[in-house]
């Protein structure tokens, strides 16, 4: 195994989160070229969203982080060189990524909902175009399918996180003309549970996030069996979100809304049992 491949399993171990626990069943040589794509995604994430100093600071980070990723000279860009000229995935598919980074240390409020998605096309999709490239799949429509799926679990996150995304890093990803048409103002953002307008607000967003989800959600369908299951579990989980969400009646203000490990095996469950009847 290369340093660069064994680093990035490592980076992956060092993170809890949903992607490094998938494509379990999948090829040896694809499961490595997943980490690869899960080290590079973590890495930029990383510099953009907890690296020291200020956003100048960071932005030239991530300039330098460019520079690497195109001459290939740190053991990671030369994996990812390699991966996408293995994979046939366009280097632009990467630098997406880096510069909705950069959009994080340039702007924090966004005013419509036309600016959040396409922030979501830079922060989201390339994930979802980098695995399809891994699997073998270039084409239009299916890369459709993924931005969907991406797009809709990018929202659902931020709906999750809505008072810590204010509270800790003083950015809302609500847009102002969906505030102003609730009536809502960055001071009812601010209380320790939301009111009518918020929860209206958000019931809003989140029925956004599942149509984006159900629209992506035959993707599935489409890719090898043996990652079939772990593609459907991605659009699950942020249904499932979507569902907890709804529950708290869309107070995402007081508590942040998680699965949580019995809900990540129903969601597991529930998987499962379409798969089972082919759904």
């Amino acid at each position: 195994m290369s340093p660069a491949i064994d680093g990035a399993g490592a980076t992956m171990r060092a993170h809890d989160e949903n992607f490094p626990v998938a494509f379990m069943r999948a090829p040896h040589d694809v499961r490595a070229d997943m980490a690869v794509v899960y080290a590079f995604c973590r890495t930029t994430d990383d510099i953009g969203d907890e690296g020291p100093g200020t956003p100048a600071e960071r932005l030239a980070e991530l300039d330098r982080w460019e520079a690497d990723l195109r001459g290939g000279s740190s053991p990671l860009a030369a994996a990812v060189a390699d991966l996408a000229m293995r994979r046939a995935i366009p280097l632009p598919v990467f630098l997406r990524l880096i510069e909705a980074n950069r959009m994080d240390q340039r702007r924090s409020r966004w005013d419509t909902r036309a600016e959040l998605i396409d922030y979501c096309r830079h922060s989201a999709t390339p994930v979802g175009e980098m695995v399809l490239g891994v699997l073998g799949h270039h084409d239009a429509w299916r890369v459709g399918l993924s931005d969907e799926t991406c797009i809709g679990l990018q929202l659902v996150n931020f709906w999750q996180d809505v008072a810590r995304d204010l509270r800790g890093r003083g950015r809302v990803y609500l847009p102002r003309e969906a505030m102003a048409a609730h009536g809502v103002t960055d001071d009812d953002l601010g209380q320790p549970s939301a009111g009518p307008a918020v929860r209206a607000l958000i019931a809003d967003e989140v029925n956004l996030a599942r149509a984006h989800l159900e629209a992506g959600a035959a993707l599935h369908r489409f890719v090898p069996r043996r990652v079939a299951l772990d593609l459907r579990m991605f659009t699950e989980g942020g249904l499932a979100l979507c569902d907890a969400i709804a529950a708290r009646d869309h107070d995402t203000l007081s508590a942040r809304t998680a699965p949580g490990r019995v809900g990540r095996a129903r969601i597991a469950g529930r998987a499962l049992w379409r798969a089972a009847r082919g759904r």
